[in-house]
């Protein structure tokens, strides 16, 4: 397997490494070299991990091209992360007191370079931070509590190349050098806290579009008291509840800059089994991702490219017009813009690239409805279609006054077209088990995958349709058996 480090300006950095190339960030998200090669480690040192820079999109878009990535998306959202900084201050207590025994201020920086530090006995707990937040620099801060009388770890990030210091470039290509020679390519696992049974049910009353109306929590807390489940419905004033539940089940619009994806990181920092799950999270809120996700694995999609700066240009010559211009992180058709001429996709990408490096330009394939297939556990729960909203290209038209949808209709999974069932299956298991919404447009007798939604809608009378009470009792179910699996393995 080929070792890559990727880092904005190469020609500033000594990486001479046998075996391991070196890149820049621009090269690693357009060379086509990069996207058809799947044995590559890739160590991303950019300038910056922030939400939807080149940098953010390294990791995230190495996920999708099955490169084995550090640091991870979840390592770099764990590294913003409260909560799982808590974790670490307790499970590490005792080597954080001992290596800093002998600092006399109450305040200390310590620096990492690939699970090292400049100064020897502070390796032990240099290694153990770089095992438990997988990034190549790590720099972590501590104070003195003068209260506890202890070391408390306050918080901990990736540092930019850009600001390594001088003098320590040398020790970081020394263990850059070491690292590449002697040490695994190692992923961590959470520790397992189990309570007695208990859901606890994410919502918010103030959502435009809850992804379940009142009725359908309602039917969600009956089938979960039937599976054994005491039931507490909570709020995003309740994280510092999670660990009280044996299982959290995220009834909100999730996003990765939002509270839904710190309570799903949390819950399963804590060992709580959770619906999203953060990588599912992760995987499927960026369509940047889904789309390079779907591509390498041959499921079939409208034509899709990922537009960037430098083939701005270029694509709005080639596109066919109309065609559809999405924000990686938008959702109910917020952030997905049909344009009909190269002037409005000029002017309408430019604006989407102010709030993201990368965003995707799609074949524009009107229907009259889209499918949607239900899928929990990798096994298919309902079948819907959603109709075009009346004299609308989408199933939202946002430009009423009162927000407009389509009809629907849902049928059963047996009903359903076979290779409809098959793509969908083959485009979910490659986010995880969770529980997805795979969207599809019908061409003909082919299908392709839109995107896979990590929050699908579940509302009475709409989705439950077939089934009715048997749906919650199925997702339910699930609940039930990730814990007792839980239980019983713990």
């Amino acid at each position: 397997m080929s070792s890559l480090i990727i880092i904005n300006q190469p020609q500033k950095w000594n990486f001479n490494i046998p075996g391991v190339e070196v890149s820049t960030p621009e090269e690693y998200l357009t060379n086509t070299k990069y996207f058809e090669a799947k044995n590559w480690k890739i160590f991303n040192l950019s300038k910056s991990y922030k939400y939807q820079s080149e940098g953010y999109y390294v990791s995230l878009l190495a996920m999708a091209r099955g490169h084995k990535i550090l640091p991870s998306i979840s390592t770099i959202q764990d590294l913003k992360s409260q909560a799982v900084i808590k974790i670490i201050n307790h499970d590490i207590d005792t080597l954080i007191q001992k290596s800093l025994s002998h600092i006399r201020d109450d305040k200390y920086t310590l620096s990492i370079y690939f699970g090292k530090n400049i100064s020897k006995k502070n390796d032990k707990l240099s290694l153990q931070l770089f095992n438990l937040f997988k990034a190549p620099l790590l720099r972590a801060f501590f104070t003195f509590d003068s209260k506890l009388k202890k070391w408390i770890l306050a918080h901990i990030s990736p540092i930019p190349s850009s600001d390594v210091p001088e003098d320590h470039k040398e020790f970081l290509t020394e263990f850059a050098l070491e690292f590449f020679t002697l040490r695994n390519f190692r992923t961590k696992k959470t520790k397992s806290s189990l309570k007695p049974f208990s859901l606890a049910i994410l919502t918010n009353n103030e959502e435009k579009h809850p992804p379940s109306d009142v009725k359908a929590i309602k039917k969600f807390i009956q089938a979960a008291e039937r599976n054994k489940f005491n039931v507490h419905l909570i709020t995003k004033d309740d994280f510092s509840k999670i660990p009280q539940y044996d299982a959290l089940f995220i009834r909100e619009t999730t996003s990765v800059n939002h509270h839904t994806f710190r309570f799903s990181q949390r819950a399963n920092a804590e060992g709580v089994v959770v619906i999203d799950d953060p990588e599912s999270i992760i995987r499927c809120t960026n369509k940047v991702y889904l789309s390079e996700l779907l591509l390498s694995n041959n499921v079939p999609t409208p034509t899709t490219k990922v537009l960037h700066k430098k083939n701005l240009d270029s694509l709005s010559k080639e596109i066919n017009y109309p065609c559809i211009l999405k924000e990686p992180d938008g959702a109910f058709s917020i952030g997905v813009k049909k344009v009909n001429n190269t002037q409005e996709f000029l002017d309408c990408a430019k604006l989407m690239m102010d709030k993201s490096d990368l965003i995707i330009v799609q074949e524009y394939a009107p229907t009259e409805f889209d499918w949607r297939v239900g899928i929990i556990d990798g096994k298919p729960l309902y079948v819907s279609k959603y109709f075009m909203a009346q004299g609308h290209w989408q199933i939202y038209d946002h430009n009423q006054t009162k927000n407009s949808t389509g009809d629907f209709v849902t049928i059963s999974v047996i009903d359903s077209p076979q290779k409809l069932i098959q793509t969908a299956l083959k485009a979910a298991n490659l986010i995880g088990k969770g529980f997805y919404g795979v969207d599809l447009k019908q061409i003909g007798n082919q299908f392709y995958v839109i995107e896979v939604n990590d929050n699908p809608s579940i509302e009475s009378g709409v989705e439950d349709a077939i089934l009715k009470d048997e749906l919650y009792e199925i997702i339910m179910g699930v609940f039930l058996q990730r814990v007792t699996s839980r239980k019983n393995y713990d």
